[in-house]
């Protein structure tokens, strides 16, 4: 992407505009002295937004003492009870994983992550930006696009259930006979990326580095066109227990042994990245069907 063929929009975007629009969310954290020392990683990288959901402890005077230059970010810190809560209003979530799960999402590499974030972030500011196509006022359209990077407990990362909920899985080349990192070091390298990335996005046309892609990486399939706004996380979590509901009323699914059937379908939604109007419709005709 070259600066002439840069929409005003996209110029005029600082790379604080884009940091703004991520939000790092830690889950189970134990230690608050980690929290802190994530909140010090993001704030030397840009970022300013952590949630934390559900600490095994809350923040003390560990967590501060961390921080360092980064304690604001502490004090505006959100405590969320729950997960789904914390991305309800995210359309687009990331989550990093040191390994391979039972049922996988596109792997992607930090550059590659900050790429998809960014470019995701150009579409769809531009259509909140313009009033006549989108209804700003809709609780289903916040001001900015809301991004998710989810980051698990230390002891043993998230679980299969809540590594279905991201879109993404993002890995970082490491020691294949240790590649795992301490919660805080994994903020600060993908935190690092993405400031770097921030700084070439509008002046160079970077690329996807297939080179880096390991042998298991799913291919990754980016919408191209959007002429409205995406769904959020909790739109995705409804039309998904809609659908199985609907499945289960028509017999095609056991109610007891659904298995891995809703997780599949949030995948399928995930890959189909939905907008607004879709979601509607899909959600019209899951309607229609249960009635009759």
């Amino acid at each position: 992407m070259s600066n002439d063929s840069l929409s005003s929009t996209e110029q005029a975007r600082t790379v604080n505009d884009y940091l703004d629009c991520l939000q790092v969310i830690m889950v189970n954290t134990t230690l608050p002295a980690n929290i802190g020392s994530a909140a010090r990683a993001m704030h030397t990288m840009g970022l300013s937004r952590l949630t934390v959901v559900d600490p095994k402890l809350p923040l003390d005077e560990t967590s501060v003492s961390h921080a360092a230059g980064g304690s604001e970010l502490l004090s505006s810190a959100v405590i969320a009870p729950t997960l789904e809560s914390a991305i309800a209003g995210c359309q687009l979530v990331f989550a990093a994983s040191s390994r391979s799960r039972h049922m996988p999402r596109p792997v992607v590499t930090p550059t590659q992550a900050a790429k998809i974030m960014f470019d995701f972030i150009d579409t769809q500011s531009a259509l909140i930006a313009n009033d006549n196509n989108v209804d700003t006022s809709s609780a289903a359209v916040s001001g900015k696009p809301n991004i998710a990077i989810l980051f698990g407990r230390e002891d043993r990362g998230l679980t299969n259930e809540e590594l279905a909920y991201a879109d993404y899985h993002i890995q970082i080349d490491a020691n294949p006979a240790y590649p795992i990192l301490n919660v805080a070091s994994a903020v600060q390298v993908i935190a690092s990326f993405i400031f770097a990335y921030a700084q070439t996005h509008n002046q160079t046309a970077d690329s996807l580095d297939e080179n880096n892609d390991s042998q298991s990486t799913i291919n990754v399939n980016l919408r191209q066109q959007w002429d409205e706004p995406a769904i959020n996380q909790q739109q995705l979590q409804q039309l998904t227990q809609r659908t199985t509901n609907l499945m289960v009323q028509r017999g095609l699914a056991n109610s007891e042994h659904l298995k891995s059937l809703p997780s599949r379908l949030s995948r399928l939604g995930s890959r189909l990245q939905l907008d607004q109007k879709e979601y509607q419709l899909l959600s019209a005709l899951i309607a229609k069907l249960s009635k009759d």
